[in-house]
């Protein structure tokens, strides 16, 4: 039998986006405008169908959280 070889990134923490809203003081809204079409960010759910709506919950690397929050304040100054 073989191993099942698992990535590293698989077993990082993975934030809600009511966390990362939480954290950085802005709305849920906010937060998937920012993160929803980012790669590596998981994105669970099913898409629509005539009697139901698209739902899709974001699953959001730490890793992700932190290179995105520098890229936003890259050139403001304090």
């Amino acid at each position: 039998m073989s191993e099942v070889q698992i990535s590293p990134v698989a077993l990082e923490r993975h934030l809600s986006v009511s966390e990362v809203a939480s954290q950085w003081n802005v709305s849920r809204d906010t937060v998937r405008r920012v993160f929803q079409d980012l790669p590596g960010v998981l994105k669970i759910g099913h898409s629509e169908t005539k009697h139901k709506r698209k739902y899709v919950t974001l699953r959001i690397p730490e890793r992700i959280v932190k290179a995105e929050h520098a890229s936003l304040t890259k050139g403001v100054s304090s």
